[in-house]
């Protein structure tokens, strides 16, 4: 999958993405369509103010900030209150109970006076070029449902933020690149989207009942047979969790919700028009089954201490030798690949290069465990329930130091 990945995404980055310009390029539209930015709120107070600074310094010259504020206990609603008289392009809503990240981005869109959606979290800082760039793909692309943009982690202080800047770069730059060559991609980053009102409204907007509903609104759109683009001009600098029990919180919680979008959606894979969601579903079961390959691997090498295994059976060693040289060389060669492909946009970032060499042990192993405990998990987890808010660790910040 590496190679597939690297192929595609540097295919992608000689038709499309270099041809488009430098990122810092505000690049000219026939028209300039109001836009409405979401920014769904739940107990944000450290950093509303910034995000919704930042989105006044957009270069974009017809949007509206609307932000929606789903139940916050803290002052992130006094806080909205007392931008309006700060910011003349923002509207508040105030949900009186917490509902969930999909019903506040359902009660924001439906009062949004734009046809054109970008979507951002509250803590996230949108670069003043993003809309001119994502606004290029709905422009030129009547097809296109949503544009996902670029997310940069701006949580850099401990080993594990560091290695999540190379990840996102050669993970999830370089598959969202490769997936545009397959013709559709798994998820729109929830981080930093855009969507096209007419298609929300046509898939039903999100559904409110899954943890991940960046996720779910993929699939909806694209069964629908709505375009998602990926737009990697269009950068968002975000925070994410630097400790080991936050990452896997949320690493749990993005396994659990992307495995019940395929199990809900699984029946309509069996139709010949969702054949170009085939090869996106089978990377995700390639790496589902490689999970529980690797579970009965090492329950087999335990056994082996304890009970006489078969010696077709038995696992020596659960550390690969030469076929682990050869996956090292390749996770080296995909993140060389990545940070050439991303220099563009973040100058300085190969003095993480030989951090990523902890990934494949750190990373890996995250993702095999939350994997196999997210599966029973989905199994059994009460379809009807509401995905909720939850508390995240967003990693270290200037405030708490």
């Amino acid at each position: 999958m590496a190679y597939v990945w690297i192929i595609g995404a540097l295919y992608f980055f000689f038709r499309w993405e270099k041809p488009q310009g430098k990122p810092e390029d505000t690049p000219e539209l026939p028209s300039y369509p109001l836009v409405s930015i979401l920014i769904p709120c739940f107990n944000e107070a450290l950093h509303i103010r910034d995000t919704i600074n930042f989105l006044a310094e957009l270069k974009y010259p017809n949007y509206e900030i609307v932000a929606i504020n789903d139940g916050s206990s803290d002052e992130t609603g006094a806080i909205l209150d007392a931008l309006l008289n700060e910011n003349p392009k923002l509207r508040v809503i105030h949900l009186s109970a917490n509902q969930g990240k999909a019903v506040a981005l359902r009660s924001g869109s439906l009062v949004a006076n734009g046809e054109f959606l970008v979507c951002v979290d509250a803590d996230a800082l949108l670069d003043p070029n993003a809309v001119h760039w994502i606004m290029k793909q709905f422009l030129f692309g009547p097809r296109v449902g949503a544009v996902t943009g670029n997310p940069r982690t701006r949580s850099r202080s401990t080993l594990l933020g560091k290695i999540q800047m190379g990840e996102f770069s050669a993970i999830v730059g370089l598959i969202k690149r490769a997936q545009r060559i397959y013709g559709r991609v798994f998820t729109v980053s929830g981080v930093v989207s855009a969507f096209r009102k007419t298609a929300l409204h046509r898939v039903g907007y999100w559904g409110q009942n899954f943890l991940t509903e960046d996720v779910d609104i993929s699939w909806r759109l694209q069964l629908e047979h709505w375009d998602i683009r990926y737009e990697p001009h269009a950068l968002c600098w975000i925070l994410m969790p630097e400790t080991l029990p936050g990452l896997l919180k949320q690493r749990l919680r993005w396994a659990i919700g992307g495995n019940e979008v395929i199990l809900i959606n699984l029946p309509h894979l069996f139709r010949w028009k969702s054949r170009r969601m085939w090869l996106v579903f089978f990377e995700h079961f390639c790496s589902v089954l490689w999970c529980l390959t690797l579970f009965v691997m090492v329950v087999l090498w335990a056994l082996g201490f304890f009970y006489p295994v078969p010696e077709k059976y038995l696992v020596v060693s659960i550390i690969p030798t030469w076929p682990g040289v050869v996956l090292g060389l390749t996770c080296l060669l995909q993140f060389t690949i990545s940070l050439i492909l991303d220099s563009r946009y973040e100058q300085g970032s190969w003095r993480y290069y030989f951090i990523m060499i902890w990934y494949p042990l750190a990373y890996w192993a995250i993702n095999w465990i939350t994997t196999l405990v997210a599966l029973p998990r989905v199994l059994l987890r009460n379809p009807e329930r509401r995905g909720r808010w939850h508390t995240v660790d967003r990693g270290i910040t200037e405030a708490e130091t």
